[in-house]
């Protein structure tokens, strides 16, 4: 065993180097045999079209050190990754990708097309789980599973065929998001609201029976040929009268209805509303309750139907202008006034999206919804930060029937089949559809299910089902999933449903809830806003272990965090002091050292202290881990490494050290190893590669099937932590005392006086204050300076530290430029323009400054009292 660690860090080799091995002594798969018990996570499935972002380098790896840390504390831990067809933005692709051939999907038809797809799928599909491997994810890719792979359509398809065959999936008329770029629904996952500036257009509407005219307020006046009725608010006195007459359709001269709805909110605009259902949620909702019509004006390329008159055939932007300026013609345009919008857009396309009426396949919701409630309320399904438990139930209670079809190639066809008479049977084949129906099948639906019906299935699909597998029996329910805020809705609700429903049990029993990574000064990463950044090029420059630490160490219960090279630039250094470190203490460990515990040795307090440290970053650590703080863990870890190991107990030790002392070198190895082990979960490869060089006489394979420490109760020793926290507080004083008069850290000085009890601290802090002798009493005679630490006066004597004349000069110059630097804030303070100007964040960033300079002003006063004459 070398024992030796090279003179730098290098990320690279080191990483690459143990993913390789790890997965050779396959690591990443659970014991079959095992008596532990089983810890499962189903990762969420990345797209196939995807690459790595900053979402995915936190999502991932938390999923990663929640596994890590489950095999540590003795669990058969199984991690199950896959990837998800991605039905829209996989057509997408491989439609623009046969664009610049100059062939249209089209051209190719459904079954060349679908073919192409899978071409593109083994050459390009496979791009993020190259990257995961990058990261350091010890997920079992023996068992990957691919929301297209044969068993598991076929398990999509007996979803469907059973919820078909119960009456919980219908075809019927709802209004859906529709891309008019793409010819298809959207879900709500797949779009982003974008606040622009806009117009709203003041409308009157003429009463059909006399003088006299009802006024709506609108953003987008083309809707209005769809409109169907004018809502009110029944409480609103300002139109009781009028609720049962009708008016005129403005353009149309179309009689529509007045009628009262609870919709209409009378503190909006005027008060009233238009209805137009085929082209609004809401209003469809309205339509139903007054069993209104539903004329639908825009096709499906956002073009004026028929039924627009003669605005028939143009863009919805291009009828927009010509009816606005008919209305104005007319004298029915009130007025129009500047007004925010907030536009639904396409993510896959950029368009902005048509809330359409069209006929599509859908899931009763309401009843699959209430034993999720239960299951939530019960808790069986626990969120991880809380907050999100309400937030999840209210969307439950106020559920709508879902739109499950796509309008695509790629994905899961639809298996209902039409026969002669055009009745519908839902089947696993077209053989299998006419034995059902006992009719000649003609035709098969043309669309797919949306991507969340298939994604739905997966943590019972991965596991075998509908098979009665032995994962499915011993691994269902997972104990935890990791996911985004944003699809709570989309897909957690949706696993719960189908869980429960085809399984009997909630699919897991907690949910984590990860926050959102932002750049540093709070934006949304986004490359086509140019915030994104690439973690491939983070990875390349620092490697993946400081990646890893920069966001998991942000990472608890919070909903977002902050990115940025300062960060990444810290959990480099760590991840060198970590090194260096290690390196100092092997290069101090005689040759034929072996590492057997601290066992009998005897301990000095300092080396008691750093025990009962270790022994509370080991509870801290633990606790955090259980409960998904995985920032906690971190500041835990780094806060003992750096600053009570290296910064105190190694300085404390060189001595001893050299002088090969047993005590401080069984100590250090100790920590180190329990260290290595606690900080596994988060940065697997450098620990990997700090364990395999430590000197043990019995140690795992890898760090990766080690075991937690379990640590003595006696390690603990909270007064003895206090009296050792004294003496590094009297240490500090002495430290600031040489530094007032300028005297670089580690010079020795050679004598300081203190007057108090030091409670048998006195050798450790004249070492570690670098004084050569620490004298009882007060100085006699010359000059000296002091304070007061712990209850101790401490005295540094001056003359003969600093030549007195050079200091003053120093000082001097020093005061020179603070005063010019203030009289600068201040005369900016006192111009009444900027005050006027500038940000209140700014003026009051400079009102601050000037306090700080003051405040030098003071210091450097006190100091200079100390050299005069």
């Amino acid at each position: 065993m070398n024992t030796e660690l090279s003179p730098r860090y290098d990320a690279s080799s080191v990483e690459a180097k143990w993913y390789e091995r790890w997965e050779a002594a396959g690591l990443f798969q659970p014991d079959p045999d095992s008596k532990k018990p089983p810890f499962t996570i189903t990762i969420p499935p990345p797209n196939i079209t995807g690459s790595l972002h900053m979402g995915h380098s936190l999502c991932y790896p938390i999923q990663d050190l929640v596994g890590r840390y489950q095999r540590l504390r003795g669990k058969n831990v199984l991690v199950l990754p896959g990837q998800d067809h991605a039905g829209i933005a996989t057509q997408s692709v491989v439609s623009k990708q046969l664009k610049k051939e100059g062939v249209s999907s089209l051209q190719l038809g459904r079954e060349k097309f679908v073919e192409r797809v899978w071409e593109w799928r083994k050459e390009s599909g496979d791009t993020i789980i190259r990257q995961f491997r990058q990261l350091g994810c010890a997920f079992d890719w023996s068992r990957s599973r691919f929301t297209l792979d044969p068993q598991y359509a076929d398990a999509v398809l007996k979803v469907f065929i059973d919820w078909f065959d119960k009456g919980l999936i219908y075809r019927g008329e709802r209004v859906v998001n529709w891309d008019c770029s793409l010819q298809t629904s959207v879900s709500d996952i797949e779009t982003e609201r974008k606040t622009v500036r806009g117009k709203l257009y003041h409308i009157r509407y003429p009463l059909s029976d006399g003088p006299g005219s009802m006024t709506i307020a609108t953003t987008r006046p083309e809707t209005m040929l769809g409109d169907v009725a004018l809502a009110v608010h029944p409480s609103d006195q300002r139109y009781k009268a009028l609720v049962g007459k009708t008016v005129l359709l403005p353009l149309l001269d179309r009689p529509i209805p007045v009628v009262a709805d609870v919709y209409a909110d009378p503190q909006f605009g005027t008060g009233v509303v238009k209805i137009t259902p085929a082209h609004d949620p809401n209003d469809f909702e309205v339509g139903v309750r007054h069993h209104l019509s539903m004329p639908v004006i825009l096709d499906e390329r956002g073009k004026i139907t028929s039924l627009g008159g003669k605005y028939e055939g143009l863009d919805r932007m291009e009828a927009r202008k010509q009816i606005v300026g008919d209305l104005e013609a007319l004298g029915l345009l009130e007025k129009v006034e500047d007004h925010e919008i907030a536009l639904i857009v396409s993510e896959r396309s950029g368009e902005v999206v048509e809330p359409l009426l069209k006929e599509q396949w859908f899931v009763r919701q309401m009843e699959l919804a209430k034993p999720v409630i239960e299951a939530v309320r019960e808790g069986k399904i626990r969120f991880v930060p809380e907050r999100y438990e309400p937030i999840f139930i209210d969307w439950l209670e106020n559920i709508r029937d879902w739109n499950i079809s796509r309008k695509l190639w790629w994905g899961h066809r639809i298996p209902v089949y039409y026969a002669e008479d055009g009745s519908p049977v839902a089947a696993l084949s077209w053989e299998d559809a006419e034995r059902k129906s006992g009719k000649t099948i003609l035709a098969q639906d043309e669309e797919v299910l949306d991507t969340w019906f298939s994604s739905g299935l997966w943590p019972f699909a991965t596991l075998g089902w509908p098979d009665q597998t032995r994962d499915l029996g011993e691994r269902y329910p997972t104990n935890v999933l990791v996911t985004d805020r944003n699809i709570i809705n989309l897909w957690v609700a949706r696993m719960a449903m189908m869980g429960i429903y085809f399984i009997g049990d909630v699919p897991f029993h907690e949910v984590y809830i990860h926050a959102t990574v932002m750049t540093e000064d709070g934006r949304r990463m986004s490359k086509s806003l140019g915030t994104g950044v690439d973690p491939a090029d983070v990875i390349e420059r620092i490697g993946a272990d400081a990646l890893r630490f920069t966001l998991l160490g942000q990472s608890g219960f919070n909903q977002e965090i902050r990115y940025g090279e300062r960060r990444t630039d810290e959990a480099r250094n760590f991840c060198n002091k970590i090194w260096n470190a290690t390196r100092f203490v092997l290069m101090n460990t005689p040759e034929g050292y072996r590492h057997e515990g601290v066992g009998t040795t005897k301990l000095e307090p300092l080396d008691l202290w750093i025990l009962s440290r270790l022994a509370h970053c080991e509870r801290v650590a633990r606790v955090a881990y259980d409960s998904y703080n995985m920032q906690a863990a971190a500041q835990a870890l780094q806060a003992f490494f750096w600053w009570e190991l290296c910064d105190w107990y190694v300085e404390a030790s060189k001595e001893r050290l050299v002088q090969s002392s047993a005590a401080p070198l069984a100590v250090l190895i100790e920590c180190i190893r329990c260290f290595c082990l606690m900080l596994h979960p988060i940065m697997p490869h450098l620990t990997e590669e700090i364990f395999s060089h430590l000197p043990l006489a019995e140690r795992p394979a890898f760090v990766m099937s080690g075991e937690w420490p379990e640590l003595p109760e006696a390690y603990v020793n909270q007064k003895l932590e206090t009296s050792v926290e004294r003496w590094f507080q009297i240490t500090r004083g002495l430290r600031a005392l040489r530094a007032a008069v300028g005297v670089a850290a580690l010079a020795p000085i050679e004598e300081a006086f203190f007057t108090g009890d030091l409670m048998g601290g006195q050798d450790l802090i004249s070492s570690q204050a670098w004084v050569r002798t620490l004298r009882e009493g007060r100085p006699q005679s010359g000059k000296f300076i002091s304070s007061t630490v712990e209850g101790v006066d401490l005295h540094l004597p001056i003359e003969g530290l600093v030549d007195f004349e050079k200091e003053r000069e120093r000082l001097r110059l020093m005061e020179e430029k603070v005063r010019a630097d203030l009289a600068k804030v201040e005369a900016r303070l006192g111009n009444p323009q900027f005050i006027e100007r500038a940000k209140m964040e700014v003026v009051a960033k400079e009102q601050e400054l000037v306090l700080s300079l003051r405040d030098q002003l003071d210091k450097l006063a006190e100091r200079k009292s100390l050299f005069n004459q």
